[in-house]
Formats: C-alpha cells, structure tokens, sequence
C-alpha cells in the first residue's frame, strides 16, 4: 500500500476530514489501495497524513457511509470490494450473486396486476387493456441492499404473484417463458432521497440506473425493468473482440 498524505490546498474551504476522506477515495479508484486491503491502523493513519485520530475517524466514517469502506469486528477496515457484473450476459440478480457465494433475499415494495399504461403497452407490444404484473423491490446480497428493481412483465407470463419468491426468472422459467435475449442502457446518476434510503446509503450518491428490456426465444417482450444499482459497489464488465480478419 502507498498511500500519500492529503495535500492541503486540496478543497481549501473544505473540513479537513473531508479533505482526508477525498484522499483516500481517490487512492481506492486509482488501485493503490485494492478492494479487500485492509487500511493502516488510525495511528499509522494519522502519521501517514498528517492528521489527528478524530480527523482520521471521521473520514473513514464517512467512506464506510458511501459503502467505499467497512470494518469487520475485531479485524480492523478493509476496502469493499467492487462486484463485477457481466455486461454481455443475460443473467438475474439472483442467479449473478449465487455465483458469487451469496445468499439473496427481497425487499417487496410493491406487487400488483393492473392495466397496463400506454408506455407499458407499447414497450411490451400488448394490446390496450392487457394486464401486467408490476414488481417494486430491492434486491439484497449478503445481508446488504444492492439494487431497487422496477419491473413490468405481462400478468399471463407469471403464475400468482402473491406467492413470487426472491428470482424473476426462476418464476418466469416455471411457465416457459424464461428470457433468453435483451438489451439494457446504463447511465451514471445520484440517489434521489427515496432511493438513498431503501439503499441504506448518503442522498446524492452515485448509483446505475439501469433499463432493460428481455425477450423469449421467440422474440416476445417478457420483462421491462427500471432499476438503480449503487453504483460504489458495482462495475459492469464485457468482453471485446476485435473485427474479424481474413489473412
């Protein structure tokens, strides 16, 4: 680890622990303090940037309060680590943090079967009057809240949803009409102060918001989602490939 002291001209008007907290937060994004490292001890802290221990505490309560830190009891605090989704694969929330160890859990917001809009019908490719299952709910991993997810599938695809558990797809599965293609827009944005909460994370953080829309094999609408990732804690990631050339 090289961690460097905080410059002081750094956002002069600022606090000095939040000039501290931007040092260190620059230092993560860079990589010279990898995901998983545990930081200096707040004494060899405040020898290494020239700060007091309430100075240090401080900053550090303020990156485990944007999720970019977290303590473990007994062991001291480490960097969290940044879960790397796949960009190219049509996978659930479910099914990306099972691969990862991680036990899943929900948060239902809202569950309900309506009509659908006009947006909702013209995205689904429904006729007027149709109803739709609408899924308001936040994703959870770890024991930590991840993702809000707003989804709007055609009531039909899905059995009663009173009894939906934690996976979509698994629902949608069970009636044959499991997605197998779609598209999806990322977008950088910050926490509104609904979202912040459900999130367990400061208002004006940045988050993901994300649109996906999926199809069946044979190319019928299945699922459009609005969703909002925080954005601390996820990089999604795909792979390239360079053009195809004839030697």
């Amino acid at each position: 680890m090289n961690l460097v002291s905080a410059d002081s001209s750094e956002h002069s008007n600022s606090p000095i622990y939040m000039k501290l907290a931007h040092r260190l937060r620059q230092q993560i994004e860079d990589g010279l303090i990898g995901a998983g490292e545990a930081l200096p001890s707040e004494r060899d802290l405040c020898k290494i940037m020239g700060a007091s221990r309430v100075t240090v505490r401080k900053a550090i309560e303020l990156l485990i309060e944007e999720g970019l830190l977290s303590r473990r009891q007994g062991s001291g605090t480490y960097v969290t680590p940044r879960i790397q989704a796949p960009g190219s694969f049509l996978s659930s929330f479910s099914e990306d943090a099972e691969a990862r160890g991680e036990a899943t859990d929900t948060i239902w917001i809202m569950k309900v079967v309506g009509s659908a809009t006009e947006e909702e019908a013209r995205i689904l490719e429904l006729p007027d009057g149709a109803d739709v299952a609408r899924l308001s709910r936040v994703r959870m991993a770890g024991g930590e809240p991840l993702a809000i997810e707003n989804a709007v599938v055609p009531a039909e695809m899905l059995s009663d949803i009173k009894h939906l558990g934690n996976s979509l797809y698994l629902a949608l599965d069970q009636r044959g009409n499991r997605p197998v293609t779609g598209k999806q827009k990322i977008r950088a944005a910050l926490a509104g102060s609904t979202e912040a909460s459900l999130l367990s994370i400061p208002e004006n953080t940045e988050i993901l918001r994300i649109e996906r829309l999926t199809r069946r094999a044979d190319g019928r609408p299945v699922e459009f989602t609005r969703s909002a990732y925080r954005g601390e804690r996820y990089e999604f990631v795909s792979e390239l490939r360079g053009p195809f050339v004839l030697l």
